[in-house]
């Protein structure tokens, strides 16, 4: 089943009121399923955030459409269902940490949705657990490392209960080891069966993806399973974008003469393949 779908989807901006409108997105179509992993990658200025806020209506298209589960972004009477279905996290979870409290912070989203207060408790302690964060519950936002800002932040859509999850680069600002954990968790929310959009620009995070799709200049330019799209790596790094480096590895393994297989993208792929 679909839950998102874009027709020709347009969007573009002015600088100022007498600058021609900048076009950031230009004609997208695509359809993303329900419990899938999609992962969109591209370098700046490609359109790729600029898409993600406009699958969570934080932005309308001006031209074509958006449907998250069959509620059309631009309908002002659908809104409400649109954010219900697509909650999003963004790249800096200060922007998003709105408590002083973290179990607070959890229950923001849930007690603006109406939620009865004993459910409104069960979906923090959930989502907190969801996160490896509930036994800090009661401390205090500014008192946690970046990475588990980001997880709190997490636990707040994740109380909300949407059907699907966009993160626009939400392991941007961390460390490896932030990295890692906001990565585990979007991993088993995947399994948990919510469907997830994820932006970034770290390609070891896409190869763990159903999906990738590669933006350039606010097109698609390449879409399908990881190693379907990173076989054109030449393409990729024609357009100043990283390969993963197991792809990287592998290529230049192929140019000394050795017999890769295509397939492999992943580090576990590689060293099984390796170790063989």
């Amino acid at each position: 089943m679909t839950i998102i779908r874009t027709e020709n989807l347009v969007f573009e901006y002015r600088k100022d009121d007498e600058s021609p409108p900048v076009r950031a997105i230009g004609g997208v179509n695509i359809e993303i399923e329900e419990g899938s992993f999609t992962a969109i990658i591209g370098r700046n200025g490609s359109g790729k955030s600029t898409f993600a806020k406009n699958i969570n209506a934080l932005l309308l298209p001006t031209g074509g459409a958006v449907y998250v589960d069959g509620f059309r972004t631009s309908d002002e009477g659908a809104l409400w269902e649109v954010r219900r279905r697509a909650g999003m996290v963004f790249q800096n979870p200060d922007n998003q940490i709105v408590s002083a409290i973290i179990e607070d912070d959890v229950a923001f989203g849930p007690e603006n949705l109406g939620i009865a207060p004993d459910e409104i408790r069960r979906r923090v302690t959930d989502a907190l657990r969801a996160v490896d964060m509930y036994e800090a519950r009661a401390k205090s936002p500014h008192m946690l490392s970046g990475g588990q800002k980001q997880r709190v932040a997490i636990a707040g859509v994740v109380a909300m209960r949407p059907r699907c999850i966009v993160f626009d680069e939400p392991t941007a600002m961390l460390d490896p080891r932030g990295r890692r954990e906001v990565m585990d968790i979007l991993l088993r929310l995947h399994r948990d069966g919510i469907t997830v959009v994820l932006i970034t620009h770290f390609m070891e995070e896409a190869v763990k993806a159903d999906r990738v799709v590669i933006m350039d200049a606010g097109e698609i330019v390449l879409d399908g399973p990881p190693a379907e799209v990173f076989a054109h790596s030449d393409e990729i790094r024609a357009l100043r974008l990283d390969v993963p480096l197991t792809v990287d590895l592998c290529d230049r393994l192929r140019r000394r003469g050795h017999d890769i297989p295509r397939d492999i993208v992943g580090v576990e792929e590689m060293v099984a393949y390796l170790c063989r």
